[in-house]
Parts: C-alpha cells; structure tokens; sequence
C-alpha cells in the first residue's frame, strides 16, 4: 500500500479508536457535562468568532459595537451591529452536534447565546452568555422575546427597540465589559468540579471564565475529551481528542455508543 492512501487509513483508525476510547469514557462515568463554544454552531451557518475572513469580529472591533458602554453612550449604533446579528440567526437550526448533545442528555454549559442547544432538546443547558432570545429594560425590568425586540427595531425611526416606557432594550446577552450571570457560573462551576468527565466541544478553551471550567475538572481528578478543529491549551491534558468536524465528529460518537443502530 502507498504513503497517500496507506496514511489515510491510519487516521481513520486513529479517529475509530478515539470514537471508541470517548464511547467507553463516558459509559464509565458517573457524571458528564458538555462545555460548548461557537464552533458547535458553525454547521448550523453560524460564524464563529475569530475565523479570518469570517468570523463576526473579522472586520469590526468588538469594542467599538458590542462593549456595554456603547450601548449606553449610543444605542443606535449597538443595534446598528446587533441587528445584523438577528438576521443572521434567522432560521437557523440545531445541528447533529446539538442534536447528540440531546440526545446524551447530559448538562451543557454554553458560551453561545443562539439557543440551539434547547431548541435540539437538550434538558439542562446553562447559558453562561445569555441569550438572544429576548431583551429588557434596564430602568423597569420589562421583557420582551425575540420576535417583538425586531418588530420594535424595524419600527423604530431612530433604529433603536425601546420599551413602553421609552427606555432603550438590551439584549439579554452578556455584553464585553460586563460580568457574567453569577448564579450560571457557580452552577457551571459545580457542575465541572463534578464531573467525572468533561466534554468540550467547538470551543477554542481560550476565553475566560469559561476557559477555567476544564481546570476545576482537572483539578477534581475528572477526565476532558476535546472535539474541535483548532489546537487549545488544554489538548495535552485530554484523554481524548478529535479535530474533526465537530458534527461529524459527534455523529460518529453516538455511533460508537450505539452500535447497531
């Protein structure tokens, strides 16, 4: 057999063994927690972050749309860029990842604030970002879900969705600049210390506070496995890791835990 094809196989086997070593993983644990990322979403037509060319902060500055304090200096700009980021998740589905994920029924903590995860039908989904689901007021707590945030915005002569008492909306994600949900990270937290393993998927492990929650699992004597394209600081550390497409890649684990079928 030639280098080329002989090369191949070997991968596949690697990939097949891997499938195999993470089925027996979590098969054996008491407790496992799913950690996801951006990169669980791309399949859906979702961009990711960083991606040259295509990831949302290729050609703009975060910090001159997204951060907190452009929302309150100048809304109209904020939901200039935030709008664009509804359309952009219009119609948009869960893929065989969050589809796994469910179907694992296992909690997920996610850094994506797109909703994918509860709409596969995973049970338990702690969304340490926020959501994009709805908005609220700031001044008397009013919310509103995500079909009236847009009809407000595309009514809205000065391009900002406002409440009835006239107050500008704010999307319930967590904004740069801003702290995250205190109750979603301790419930995150305990749920890494716990966990006999941690699955990480589509997630770079580079972005703190999220990136913390693999070392509590570490630290607890819990295992990770990695699947996603890109290197992260943790690989040295996982008892599995698959660079795949991360749909594909779950596709074929749900496979290896259900033979068979």
């Amino acid at each position: 057999m030639s280098g080329p094809r002989k090369r191949g196989l070997a991968s596949s086997l690697r990939e097949h063994r891997g499938h195999d070593r993470l089925a027996e993983l979590i098969r054996s644990a008491g407790s496992v927690v799913a950690l996801t990322g951006a990169g669980v979403s791309v399949p859906s037509g979702i961009p990711d972050f960083r991606s040259p060319g295509t990831g949302l902060w290729a050609n703009v500055d975060p910090m001159e749309v997204a951060h907190i304090s452009v929302w309150r200096r100048d809304p109209a700009r904020f939901w200039g860029f935030y709008g664009e980021r509804f359309a952009l998740l219009e119609g948009k589905q869960p893929n065989g990842a969050h589809r796994a994920l469910a179907e694992l029924d296992i909690p997920v903590i996610t850094q994506n604030i797109d909703g994918l995860h509860a709409a596969a039908g995973s049970r338990d989904v702690i969304e340490i970002h926020g959501s994009v689901a709805s908005a609220s007021c700031q001044v008397d707590g009013s919310r509103y879900p995500l079909a009236e945030v847009r009809r407000r915005l595309e009514a809205a002569e000065d391009g900002v969705p406002r409440c009835d008492c006239g107050d500008p909306l704010k999307p319930d994600v967590i904004l740069f600049g801003e702290m995250l949900d205190e109750a979603a990270m301790t419930r995150a937290s305990d749920l890494a210390t716990g966990a006999d393993l941690m699955l990480c998927v589509g997630s770079s492990l580079e972005v703190y506070p999220a990136a913390g929650l693999p070392e509590l699992t570490i630290e607890a004597g819990g295992q990770l496995a990695i699947i996603t394209m890109s290197a992260t600081p943790f690989d040295r550390f996982a008892a599995v890791r698959l660079d795949g497409d991360v749909e594909a890649e779950m596709q074929a684990l749900m496979a290896a835990l259900n033979p068979g079928h």
